[in-house]
């Protein structure tokens, strides 16, 4: 009787057990395997301590792949609203900075970026701890077709026709591409370049890296980022630039193995429109970020020391404090 007792009391305190066990699983959470490829993989964050792992481009394929997902794909369904006869529409594109209400993307002149055809683009994941949540460098550059450039060139007086910009000091140059590698035609005004497309034309955006040290490099298309199609932000991933190499960057990232082609188009056609907001079509954008524990100082700072002066200042007597 003893025995049976004891028996029941062990299956108690087991089933018991089991409760307490399954209480600590949220309900409905996601396995590991259903995880975003990247968050998975600890992206960086606010906190520039953690590590990011950033892809890296292992090869640049020319190969055409299967169809792309339709626009909206990477940065969610477009922003919709019902209009009186029950069809949707458009979320209504936000004022300008001046308070003015921007036009309807079919009304815009000039070119934007569309999510074109898939491209087979490899990357992997590699580790990168910046040394710093802010950038060393940044650069950008705007585009158009030729009317548009020739608009914007003409509003100041000095024109350059260099066709790449250097970021860093000269660390990297950087120059858009067409799909024969030749860099496009480029207008410098002042400290902006303009460069100049034609619509259904693909380009790339090429980064060399002219220096020993591994830098990772934030990218946006029209003001979206170029691997996960959102808003761009200097807390998104990058691609790393290894050390004297050459990275092209051939679209938005649908995959590890694929781009969605960078392709000049009407702003109406834009990926930018296609998602909700064209408010920043027209500007290419990149971000430097050196390593964590690396040495790596911009030329420019070199520069700065090298002309310093140990007496910026020598009045010829001695002048009043202020007050």
């Amino acid at each position: 009787m003893l025995g049976k007792k004891l028996w029941m009391f062990v299956c108690l305190v087991l089933f018991l057990a089991g409760c307490a066990g399954g209480a600590g699983a949220p309900k409905g959470a996601a396995s590991p395997d259903s995880a975003a490829p990247y968050a998975a993989q600890g992206g960086y964050q606010a906190g520039y301590g953690q590590p990011s792992e950033s892809p890296v481009h292992a090869e640049a394929q020319s190969a055409s792949a299967p169809p792309p997902p339709a626009p909206g794909a990477l940065g969610g369904s477009p922003a919709k609203s019902a209009d009186s006869g029950g069809r949707s529409r458009p979320a209504a594109e936000p004022s300008s900075p001046r308070g003015e209400a921007s036009p309807a993307p079919s009304q815009r002149p000039g070119l934007g970026t569309e999510f074109g055809e898939a491209r087979v683009s490899r990357v992997h994941d590699v580790t990168f701890v910046r040394d710093s949540s802010r950038p060393f460098a940044v650069a950008s550059f705007n585009y158009n077709d030729r009317r548009g450039v020739d608009a914007l060139a003409s509003m100041a007086s000095r024109r350059d026709g260099g066709r790449s910009i250097g970021a860093g000091g000269g660390a990297v140059t950087i120059s858009i591409r067409d799909a024969n590698g030749d860099p496009l035609e480029a207008v410098h005004v002042g400290d902006r370049t303009f460069v100049v497309g034609q619509a259904g034309q693909r380009y790339t955006i090429v980064l060399q890296n002219h220096t020993s040290h591994r830098f990772e490099a934030v990218g946006t298309v029209d003001g979206l980022d170029v691997i996960n199609g959102k808003p761009g932000t200097f807390d998104n991933r990058g691609y790393v630039l290894m050390p004297f190499a050459t990275l092209e960057i051939e679209g938005f990232r649908t995959s590890t193995t694929n781009v969605a082609a960078f392709r000049f188009a009407a702003v109406a056609d834009s990926y930018a429109a296609q998602t909700g907001n064209a408010r920043n079509v027209g500007v290419i954008g990149l971000a430097f970020f050196s390593e964590r524990g690396d040495p790596f100082i911009p030329e420019s700072e070199t520069r700065m020391r090298d002309t310093a002066s140990p007496f910026p200042a020598d009045p010829r007597f001695a002048q009043p404090p202020r007050r």
